[in-house]
C-alpha cells in the first residue's frame, strides 16, 4: 500500500479534445476557447486543447485551428494537440501547438477501425512525423490505445505493449501514454504493466489514460501511482469516450480525481473549487447531465445544516 503521498500527481486535462469529440451537440468555438482559458487558470501544467483530424471523421472538433489560435496561453502550460497523420502535424505546427500526441492501438482490429490502417502503417506514418518536426521545439508523445484490452480482440499481450513502447522510442518519440481506451483495465493488471513499462520509460515521460467504463477508473489511478506513475489524463465532468469503442464511457473525471488526491494527501496543484464551478456549468453548455460525481455531491468539507 502507498505510505508516502508526498510526490505530486500531474493531471493532464483532456476535456477540450477527448471530452468533446463525441458530443452530439456542437459546442461553439468561442465556448471551447472560454473553457480552455478557464482551465488554464486552474493550475494545470498540461491541457489537450484540440485535435487536427479530418472534419468528416470528428466533426465536433473541426475548428481546431480557430481554437488554438484563439486561446490565451498561460506561462508554464503545455497545450497538446492530437494528430492522426503528417497533414495533422503540419496543421498543428502552424498553430504552434506545444506537443503532438500520436495514437496507435495495440490491437490490430481496433487500429483498423480507429485509424483505418494497420499498425505497421501507423508506425511508418509516425516516422514521417518525427522527421517533419526535427529542428522544431514541439514535443512528441505517442499513445498506445487498447493497452489493457480490446473490445474486438479481448486481452492484449503485455509483451506486445512493451514492443510498441520500444518501437516508439526507436523512432525518437520520448513521451508514452498507456491508454485504457475502453475501460477494461483492473488495478492488479495496471500495477504489473506500469512496473514493467517503467523499466523502459521514466515517470516523467509516462502518462496513464483511464476510462471509467466499468467503474474502476480511480482504482486504476491509485494502482498506477503506487507503481510509480505520476501523470494521468482526466476530463472535466467525466466527459468523453472513443467513437470507435462499443460501450466505452467517459474518461475519469478530473474533479473526482483531484478530490481523491486532496482527501488522501497527494498534491496536484489544481484549484478544485474552480473545477467544480466549471463542471457545474457543463450541463448548460452541452444540454445534458455529465457523469462526474463530486459536482453533484459536493466535497466532504461542504457541510449542510442540521434538518
Amino acid at each position: 500500500m502507498i505510505t508516502d503521498y508526498s510526490e505530486r500527481l500531474i493531471v493532464q486535462e483532456v476535456s477540450p479534445r477527448d471530452g468533446l469529440q463525441i458530443e452530439p451537440t456542437w459546442v461553439e468555438t468561442i465556448d471551447k476557447i472560454a473553457l480552455i482559458d478557464q482551465l488554464s487558470l486552474a493550475g494545470f501544467s498540461r491541457i489537450e486543447a484540440g485535435s487536427f483530424v479530418s472534419p468528416k471523421a470528428i466533426p465536433a472538433l473541426r475548428d481546431g485551428e480557430q481554437v488554438f489560435k484563439g486561446i490565451t496561453r498561460q506561462p508554464g502550460v503545455i497545450y497538446v494537440a492530437l494528430i492522426p497523420n503528417l497533414k495533422g502535424a503540419q496543421r498543428a505546427l502552424a498553430c504552434t501547438a506545444d506537443e503532438l500526441n500520436l495514437v496507435m492501438s495495440a490491437s490490430q482490429t481496433h487500429n483498423l477501425a480507429n485509424m483505418r490502417m494497420r499498425c505497421e502503417d501507423s508506425l511508418a506514418a509516425f516516422g514521417e512525423i518525427v522527421h517533419f518536426v526535427q529542428g522544431s521545439k514541439v514535443r512528441l508523445n505517442a499513445s498506445i490505445a487498447t493497452t489493457f484490452g480490446c473490445p474486438f480482440e479481448g486481452k492484449i499481450d503485455e509483451d506486445r505493449v512493451l514492443q510498441i513502447v520500444e518501437a516508439y522510442q526507436e523512432l525518437g518519440i520520448q513521451g508514452i501514454t498507456l491508454a485504457d481506451t475502453t475501460g477494461m483495465a483492473n488495478p492488479r493488471q495496471v500495477e504489473r504493466l506500469v512496473r514493467r513499462v517503467q523499466q523502459q520509460v521514466s515517470p516523467a515521460d509516462l502518462t496513464l489514460h483511464f476510462h471509467n467504463t466499468r467503474g474502476l477508473g480511480l482504482c486504476n489511478v491509485l494502482a498506477a501511482y503506487e507503481a510509480g506513475a505520476r501523470r494521468f489524463d482526466a476530463a472535466l465532468g467525466g466527459l468523453g469516450g472513443c467513437p470507435f469503442a462499443p460501450g466505452a464511457s467517459g474518461n475519469i473525471c478530473t474533479e473526482d480525481l483531484v478530490n481523491l488526491c486532496d482527501e488522501v494527501g497527494i498534491p496536484t496543484g489544481i484549484d478544485l473549487p474552480l473545477l467544480l464551478k466549471l463542471s457545474r456549468g457543463l450541463p448548460a453548455l452541452l444540454g445534458h447531465e455529465v457523469p462526474g460525481q463530486l459536482a453533484k455531491a459536493g466535497r466532504n468539507c461542504d457541510l449542510h445544516p442540521v434538518p
